[in-house]
């Protein structure tokens, strides 16, 4: 014998819920940042990960060796990486005063402050790329590990710098086309934060490759 499926009563009883049943359902769980927000910071905590591996070679590197930076390379000057530094720092606050200002609306001031967050983060790729020319003259990746893993997690994050400079442009022409408000601006958030994290990654390499070496 075959089951039958067991079926409500005929009568009203029988009808799918209408518009007002399904008010009654109790509404999703709501947060205040979106889902892209919470991937760009999963992601991001991904990339913080490698870069902190990379910062824990550095310095197992250096306390494997007798002499750190080795012999024939001077420790590393500190004018040109904080100029660097307070351009990265300034480019972030610029992103997070064009976020604040779609926030309530102001679309121009929005423009304004990724226009100035790109320029200035052109700036620092500009800057890397003199150090990059000077020091190459001095040292290459190959003659130790110490300019080996130098050169590797700059470079990383220079690559980093140069993909949040792509994300920044995108967010900017959106913009431009009146694709957020104060209500929308996802991207916005989304950008913003990458950004923040490659100047927080900045400044944590400042710190290890740059100034670490005057103390030992």
């Amino acid at each position: 014998m075959t089951a039958r499926p067991l079926l409500p009563p005929r009568g009203p009883g029988r009808r799918l819920p209408g518009k007002a049943a399904l008010k009654l359902l109790p509404p999703p769980p709501s947060s205040s940042k979106d889902i892209a927000w919470w991937a760009m910071a999963l992601f991001c905590a991904n990339e913080a990960a490698f870069f902190a591996y990379l910062i824990m070679s550095y310095f197992y590197l250096g306390l494997r060796s007798p002499d750190w930076p080795p012999p024939g390379i001077e420790k590393p000057e500190l004018k040109l990486p904080l100029i660097m530094t307070a351009t990265l720092v300034l480019s972030s606050v610029a992103v997070w005063w064009g976020e604040h200002g779609i926030k309530r609306g102001r679309r121009g001031q929005l423009a304004a402050g990724l226009a100035a967050g790109i320029a200035l983060g052109l700036t620092f790729l500009a800057l890397q790329y003199r150090e990059y020319h000077e020091k190459l003259r001095h040292f290459l990746p190959q003659t130790h590990s110490y300019p080996s893993i130098f050169y590797t997690t700059t470079g990383f994050h220079g690559a980093h710098v140069a993909f949040g400079l792509l994300m920044l442009g995108f967010v900017f022409i959106r913009s431009l086309l009146g694709h957020f408000d104060g209500e929308e601006h996802t991207a916005v958030g989304t950008a913003s934060l990458y950004w923040h994290f490659v100047d927080c990654v900045w400044i944590a390499i400042v710190l290890s490759i740059y100034v670490s070496p005057h103390f030992y």
